[in-house]
């Protein structure tokens, strides 16, 4: 058994999100606390940058990583519910269903109970600069493609990571990154996108995410 993943129940197919057999599908983890518009317009990007037939809002119960336990999860789905007006994207808690907390857990549960389908790790470029701190990290590297989408301020320490440094005779130019998904990996791009300065973060500090 590979280190750090948990057996998890299989679930009926209904409880999983659908797409078709050959889909590409982007997984967009977080705790989207709360979910905002720069969220929105990563997704936006992200659907033409890598020719995605979907991307899902993976809305984790909890991060690991994070100190403070984020709001309820049916209230963060329902807020990134509010926002999302688009067939291709699904908002989804099924790490809940799944039973599993880390990346690679879930990552390695989509696959096996979804195996047709072709998916795509999509995390910010903060997130990349903190991957190498993240429980098998180079197993998610190694079983799924990676799409590192641009933020202010990011990128210099994304692209001097210790994960960067590591996987840079694997990275994909942005001029492929359309083809991603159907890479076997290690494979990872880095996407420049129009930014903008919007944070969870900052709409806690403001008082206008009360839901604790």
């Amino acid at each position: 058994m590979t280190k750090g993943f948990t057996l998890v129940p299989v679930l009926p197919r209904y409880l999983l999100p659908h797409a078709p057999d050959g889909a590409s599908v982007g997984v967009f983890g977080g705790s989207f606390d709360p979910a905002h518009h720069g969220h929105v317009h990563v997704t936006r990007h992200a659907l033409r940058a890598l020719g995605l037939d979907q991307l899902w809002w993976l809305v984790t119960p909890g991060n690991p990583l994070k100190a403070n336990a984020p709001a309820s999860l049916s209230a963060r789905i329902a807020r990134a519910e509010s926002l999302v007006d688009d067939p291709r994207v699904t908002i989804t808690g099924v790490e809940e269903q799944l039973g599993t907390r880390k990346t690679y857990d879930t990552l390695a549960a989509l696959q096996s109970h979804l195996p047709r389908l072709r998916f795509v790790w999509i995390m910010g470029a903060d997130n990349l600069a903190a991957f190498h701190h993240w429980e098998n990290w180079r197993s998610i590297a190694a079983r799924v493609p990676i799409a590192v989408i641009a933020r202010p301020g990011a990128q210099q320490a994304a692209l001097g990571s210790v994960a960067a440094r590591t996987l840079r005779g694997h990275r994909v130019p942005q001029s492929n990154a359309a083809g991603l998904a159907m890479m076997a990996p290690p494979a990872w791009c880095f996407v420049t996108i129009p930014m903008r300065a919007i944070s969870s973060s900052d709409l806690r500090a403001e008082g206008r995410w009360p839901q604790r």
